[in-house]
């Protein structure tokens, strides 16, 4: 019968191993290990420390496993260490061990599975389907209020986000030490997220739609460049080439035929470059969060950082920035600052549908309200997949919604009324697409080889 057990192994190293009194201080030394695995009662496993010239070594049923410091990374089958640097860990058998480098005398177990992240992958793609079809049925009761829409969802989300973390702190999921991480890199990501935000609809006024899908793919692009440079992550060729054939299905097969090329060629170098200034702002904010789950980790002595945490500090100051460029983003939408007041009363009138002026509001307040449930559950799924995962990954998880939502967009929707047709290349990108995603999950035989091997860690002086 199997069952899951702890065992706590402290093992004193006298002055007799004399290597290791030549590798340390002469006094004696303690290894702190929890071990978790899932194994027969009957017998235990047998661990020994024996003297080594250099560093202890751990006979465990009859194989010798030399300690190592600090062990190798292990990478998943998305080609990121599932072990976020700063964190020291080991490996027994298929058992993945990872402690905070701030306390490498205790051990805990931190597994991260492949199917969890599968499972949140596929949750990220269906929510981004969902989002993009939401937000097409939500302007057709708001088709005169769109500005009004996108703060809704700006400052709507900070009272949805706090108060989600509220109840989440009372029930004691989220700590005093959680919430008392620095606030400095969440003010970033607003910034970035906020000038982001305002340079998108700059350039999205001059850009038509199937130039903005062709430039948002360079938003993979920075993505893996900021996690280059800031996490010193590395990647494979076909890692590379995966997400190069990602971004190219998703251009051929929603802007093939639709004169794509030419539109780009009108549009002028200023209205493209502000538009990739724009996805370069929102790789860099992206990035910045999985660098705030890393550093979390370090500070909270290995306890994960809630992603309420991030999504509520994070929208805060985002909608604090948006409020300081209402002026600006007014103008882009048309609307003048002295007007701005009138003209948002009257979209909470449409949103609500209620009274004799909201003549053209069929379908609210369900519509807007169903793409408000599905964005946020679109956010929460993609940074949950962040935390797990990287950043290009939750990036090549949204990804995957383009081209679908394009295909739901030809059936009958409510609301919709004629179905669009299919581009002309969208079989053809969507098969590029799906090879993408294949190379880039695809890992070369050999490549895990090191996963077989039990490596434990060098203990640190004490």
């Amino acid at each position: 019968m199997a069952t899951s057990c702890s065992r706590r192994l402290t093992t004193g190293l006298t002055t007799s191993i004399r290597s290791v009194q030549s590798h340390s201080v002469n006094r004696p030394q303690s290894i702190s290990l929890t071990i978790r695995r899932n194994h027969h009662i009957n017998p235990p496993p047998r661990l020994l420390l024996v003297p080594s010239s250099i560093t202890p070594r751990i006979i465990r049923r009859g194989r010798t496993i030399k300690a190592l410091s600090p062990p190798p990374a292990k990478r998943s089958l998305y080609g990121s260490a599932i072990k976020k640097p700063g964190v020291c860990g080991y490996a027994i058998g298929e058992n993945e061990v990872e402690r905070s480098s701030s306390s490498c005398g205790h051990v805990v177990v931190d597994h991260v599975g492949t199917a969890e992240i599968v499972v949140w992958a596929a949750a990220t793609a269906a929510f981004g389907v969902g989002n993009r079809v939401m937000y097409k049925l939500a302007l057709v009761p708001l088709k005169q209020y769109p500005f009004f829409l996108a703060q809704l969802s700006t400052f709507g989300y900070v009272a949805v986000y706090y108060t989600i973390l509220y109840i989440r702190y009372r029930a004691g999921t989220v700590t005093d030490a959680m919430l008392s991480v620095p606030k400095p890199p969440f003010l970033i990501v607003g910034i970035l997220e906020a000038l982001a935000a305002a340079s998108g609809m700059a350039a999205a006024a001059n850009l038509s739609g199937p130039s903005t899908t062709v430039l948002s793919q360079t938003f993979l692009i920075w993505q893996i460049f900021f996690s280059i440079v800031f996490l010193r992550r590395r990647y494979s060729v076909n890692q590379i080439l995966g997400c190069t054939l990602v971004a190219l299905g998703v251009i051929v097969s929603v802007a093939s035929g639709s004169g794509a090329a030419h539109s780009l060629k009108e549009a002028g170098v200023f209205w493209i470059l502000l538009m990739v200034l724009s996805f370069f702002l929102q790789g860099a904010g992206t990035v910045l969060k999985e660098v705030i789950f890393i550093d979390s980790q370090k500070r909270l002595k290995g306890a994960s950082l809630d992603l309420f945490i991030v999504n509520s500090y994070g929208s805060a100051f985002q909608a604090i920035c948006i409020a300081l460029l209402l002026p600006f983003l007014s103008k882009l939408w048309g609307i003048p600052f002295n007007q701005l007041g009138s003209y948002l009363k009257d979209g909470a009138v449409c949103f609500l549908n209620i009274g004799t002026l909201t003549k053209g509001c069929d379908g609210a307040p369900l519509l807007p309200l169903l793409f408000v449930i599905v964005n946020i559950g679109y956010n929460i799924a993609l940074l949950r997949l962040l935390k797990l995962s990287t950043a290009v990954v939750s990036c090549l998880a949204s990804t995957i919604s383009v081209p679908i939502a394009v295909f739901l967009f030809t059936l009958p929707l409510p609301y919709l009324g004629v179905a669009s047709s299919l581009p002309t290349g969208f079989m053809g990108g969507t098969i590029i697409l799906v090879l993408g995603m294949i190379l880039y999950s695809w890992t070369p035989q050999g490549a895990n080889s090191s996963h077989t091997d039990t490596v434990i860690p060098s203990p640190p002086p004490t």
